[in-house]
């Protein structure tokens, strides 16, 4: 495989580019964020191992302008940033692994390896529909039946999730941290509302109800209950 490794600590890169050449891999080594991304978004590679802390664009903010030039090259972070709530922003920046330093030079090898044998992403879906409801998420318009149905940029976010989960259980704790990024109970019946309102519009005037609440759980968006 043809990787980019983006490391400014001298040892360790030197560490991972001959054991990966050693692997028989092609490493191409940069050590600024700003390189990185350029040689990301013009060069093919099959993996990118980054760091968080590198000079100039920081690891983190190179992977989402990665993602956001439409990129779809597996990443693994390979830092010393090994939080819980810094490895979750790590995979929601874009990564699709995390790897804590000090680490272990077979399980970074076999991490790149099972990353190099994942099929090509597909393309990113532009609308979502369930049964007679369906969402334009370029334009962010929902339509029931034909009609146009307003939400709020909140009810939206919401829909979407019920949406892409269609038939899923999806819990109040999963929907805080999707829609309002909270990542603690707030204590509040904010869930509960938005989901009285989003009824109000996709479900009321329309003869089959497709937001059903699962008791003591969350809810689920589907066709039939």
């Amino acid at each position: 495989m043809r990787l980019l490794l983006v490391e400014d600590d001298p040892r360790t890169a030197d560490y991972v580019v001959r054991g990966l050449s050693e692997a028989g891999h092609a490493c191409d080594l940069l050590r600024n964020g700003n390189d990185a991304l350029a040689a990301a978004t013009r060069d093919a590679y099959d993996v990118i191992v980054a760091d968080r802390m590198v000079p100039g664009l920081d690891g983190l903010s190179m992977i989402k302008a990665v993602r956001a030039a439409g990129v779809k090259t597996p990443a693994i972070f390979l830092t010393s940033i090994g939080g819980v709530d810094d490895r979750v922003e790590g995979l929601e920046a874009g990564g699709d692994d995390y790897l804590v330093k000090p680490f272990a030079f077979s399980e970074l090898l076999a991490r790149i390896n099972a990353l190099g044998r994942r099929p090509a992403a597909q393309e990113q879906k532009t609308s979502l529909r369930v049964a007679d409801l369906e969402m334009d998420l370029i334009m962010r318009r929902v339509t029931r039946q034909g009609q146009a149905i307003d939400l709020q940029p909140r009810e939206f976010s919401l829909l979407e999730v019920l949406m892409r989960g269609e038939g899923r259980v999806i819990t109040r704790t999963m929907l805080l941290e999707r829609v309002w990024d909270f990542h603690f109970d707030p204590k509040t019946s904010v869930v509960e509302t938005h989901i009285s309102r989003l009824r109000a519009k996709v479900d009321r005037p329309f003869d089959v109800a497709l937001i059903h609440t699962v008791r003591n759980t969350g809810y689920s968006l589907h066709a039939q209950d």
